[in-house]
């Protein structure tokens, strides 16, 4: 799905040499806001609490299977409540998606690129050191740092106990939440942190970037060198060296851009847009694909042409950083507002291209209509579950072609209108 934005939540996931960081890396950090208040479970039905009881009891046997002591146990379920608040935000579903130049001009305005700049001048010590350690720039480190909390000042508040348990008892995604509730058991056990202080957000993502238990247990380091990889607190640098051990573990290149804006030369064949066609950057000059202001890009390795708003926006070059930060959280806008927010960090500019600011994100029920329609017309998009993917990005296409418009697989309003 590379033409489609869903509505993006928060991401679903020991260095001692002090003298190579100018200075000791648990130092108080001047961006980042203080302790944050604890939100307050409230009242829920009493049935839903001895359901959740009932469900805790009988999930004790599963948690000590997997290696969770019954005292670790007892001290992290005792005071577990369930929280109705948990369960309505994850039963609700936004009618509207935002299309991606409104995420993008959230994602990297003017105020958080500021607070980007000002974050890595205030951390430059610890973000030398990650970088020099993982081999991940410090600006693509801080962009995700902006994107997931604001650069610390939303952690998240909701415990995440409590929440993880409503949420593997009475959620859409029991299983998933059961697995979380697990892996945050044993961050509980390791030490890390404890029951009163393991917060974040309603749906388990904790700390300063925000990561889901099992991502936590994968990926997190400790980095100041105290016996915890402590990505709640105030100081940011447990947090911010694990993001980056995250991205070097999926795949991250150090000096690769995520991507490049190009633009594409007259006549180009749109059955070449996407993630699955692979070249090399001289390959796609030799097509007549430019840097946007002139020249060829260089060989930084296989590259795919990303079109996020169709034809009529800006055209991207990917590289395999762009998978990796999609390993992060796999929404292409989510992936290009990291790469864009630190490239503007950096002192790059913003995209050259316009973007076609007329136009707006369907709803799930046009989005199914769409597929509906063009289905009906011949061109069968496998199914019509509002969800645009390949099949149906295949079918598009194919109605463009059929009816003179340009090929591009975009879905807009005034394709829904055409196919009315």
């Amino acid at each position: 799905m590379t033409r489609v934005f869903k509505p993006i939540l928060l991401s679903i996931f020991a260095f001692s040499g002090l003298a190579a960081c100018g200075g000791p890396l648990n130092s108080a950090p001047t961006t980042v806001a203080g302790p944050q208040m604890i939100d307050e479970i409230p009242p829920a039905d009493p049935a839903h609490q001895q359901g959740l009881e009932n469900w805790l009891a009988g999930f004790k046997a599963r948690a000590l299977s997997e290696g969770i002591t019954e005292a670790t146990w007892t001290r992290a379920t005792r005071d577990i409540r369930y929280n109705p608040k948990v369960i309505e935000r994850d039963r609700y579903q936004a009618e509207f998606v935002r299309p991606i130049w409104d995420y993008l001009d959230s994602a990297a305005s003017d105020t958080r690129i500021e607070n980007g700049r000002a974050a890595l001048r205030d951390h430059a010590a610890v973000l030398r050191a990650i970088e020099a350690k993982y081999g991940v720039e410090k600006e693509v480190v801080v962009a995700v740092w902006g994107m997931e909390s604001n650069y610390g000042k939303n952690r998240g508040t909701t415990l995440i106990l409590p929440a993880l348990a409503t949420l593997a008892y009475d959620g859409r995604r029991g299983s998933f939440f059961a697995g979380q509730f697990i892996a945050a058991l044993k961050i509980i056990q390791a030490g890390d942190t404890d029951p009163g202080h393991l917060t974040g957000s309603w749906a388990g993502a904790m700390g300063h970037t925000q990561f889901i238990p099992t991502s936590y247990l994968s990926f997190a380091v400790d980095f100041t060198g105290d016996g915890k990889r402590d990505i709640w607190s105030d100081n940011p640098a447990d947090a911010l060296a694990s993001t980056a051990a995250y991205l070097a573990r999926s795949g991250w290149s150090k000096g690769q851009p995520w991507g490049v804006e190009v633009t594409l030369p007259p006549g180009f064949d749109y059955n070449l847009a996407g993630k699955k066609v692979k070249k090399a950057p001289a390959d796609w000059a030799a097509m007549g694909v430019r840097a946007q202001g002139g020249g060829t890009v260089p060989n930084y390795g296989a590259a795919s042409i990303l079109l996020p708003a169709g034809a009529k926006g800006p055209a991207l070059m990917i590289f395999g950083n762009f998978t990796a930060i999609s390993r992060y959280n796999n929404a292409d806008a989510y992936v290009i507002g990291v790469g864009h927010l630190s490239d503007r960090i950096a002192g790059k500019g913003p995209f050259v291209a316009p973007w076609p600011r007329d136009g707006r994100a369907l709803t799930e029920a046009e989005r199914i209509e769409v597929q509906e329609r063009l289905t009906a017309a011949g061109y069968d998009t496998q199914g019509a579950d509002g969800k645009i993917g390949p099949n149906t990005i295949a079918a598009v296409m194919a109605w463009q072609r059929a009816n003179g418009v340009t090929p591009d697989g975009y879905i807009t309003e005034k394709l829904l209108n055409a196919l009315r």
